[in-house]
């Protein structure tokens, strides 16, 4: 539980730093980079990684694809949305892991869990009505406002509906992404059983890099080579994140541990990613955010008492 605390803080720190590094690079030529510093921090670890079967090859290779996809639609989300919405609808990864660990792994959902899986679906829904607590705690002011704006021109309001669809397209990717970062969830705990987390780490960042430079070769990306490198939040994302996965690992070898409880631990550092939103990024309707948050957290705190 403590190392899966860990890794849920630092990964709430790593969403900060994602949107930093996005300020002076393009989302591939993070992801490149990210992984390609990742991977260089394991080499020294060389010596410990051994030869898989082949089968354990392809799961690996199955794993890096999905977060392959998972980080390409996270990245892209995070970019145009606010980082403290963004950590928020990142915690949707709790209902999806829960479902696929009953449904994969046979885990079975306790009174307390399924209370506080309903708590963190409706502190998530509760995204959905923000707009419409403002207006109500504004006295109306905000409905007021689009009425004369739609009763002079018609562009501004528009404009408006059309970000707003906008936003929706990223917060579907977003969405995604946290479905596929439960699947790989899952696959960790299936694949840690047979294999060492070492050898895990190491071969998923290897697959995970040729996948990156394979997208670069086909799509034709223009990369930014000296200016991405001198990039100095990707370096320090790299970091995090190889010391986060290494902590999540241990935690999935360890044989009483269950998916179910360590994705509820891991959603803890979303309230990192808000105040990091509010501090870092000056972002709005923070105390909202903060409100749908409690909730997720009472629903994390009653699936794990």
């Amino acid at each position: 539980m403590l190392l899966t605390l860990f890794y849920g803080v630092v990964k709430g720190l790593r969403e900060i730093v994602k949107k930093k590094s996005l300020e002076k690079s393009t989302v591939t030529e993070v992801l490149f980079f990210y992984t390609l510093i990742g991977f260089c921090i394991l080499l020294p670890d060389v010596g410990e990684v051994t030869i898989m079967a082949p089968k354990f090859f392809a799961l690996v290779a199955l794993k890096s694809f999905v977060i392959f996809v998972a980080w390409l639609c996270g990245f892209r989300a995070i970019k145009e949305i606010p980082v403290s919405l963004y950590g928020l609808l990142d915690l949707s990864r709790v209902l999806f892991a829960m479902l696929l660990g009953v449904l994969l792994l046979k885990e079975v959902l306790s009174t307390g869990q399924i209370i506080g899986m309903c708590l963190v679906a409706l502190g998530l829904a509760a995204l959905r009505f923000e707009d419409k607590v403002h207006a109500l705690l504004q006295g109306g002011k905000r409905a007021e406002e689009e009425e004369r704006r739609e009763a002079g021109a018609g562009s501004p309001a528009g404009a408006e509906k059309e970000k707003k669809g906008h936003l929706w397209i990223f917060v579907t990717l977003s969405f995604l992404s946290a479905f596929l970062n439960a699947v790989s969830g899952t696959m960790d705990k299936i694949l840690t059983k047979e294999i060492s987390s070492a050898d895990l780490q190491f071969w998923y960042m290897l697959f995970l890099l040729l996948f990156y430079a394979l997208y670069i070769l086909c799509r034709k990306v223009r990369i930014n080579w000296k200016q991405t490198a001198k990039n100095g939040w990707i370096w320090i994302l790299s970091i995090l994140f190889i010391l986060a996965d290494r902590a999540l690992f241990v935690a999935n070898s360890i044989p009483d541990s269950r998916v179910t409880v360590m994705t509820l631990i891991k959603q803890s550092g979303c309230i990192v990613t808000i105040l990091g939103g509010r501090l870092v990024f000056k972002e709005k309707g923070i105390g909202y955010k903060l409100c749908c948050a409690a909730v997720i957290i009472a629903g994390i705190m009653t699936g794990v008492m």
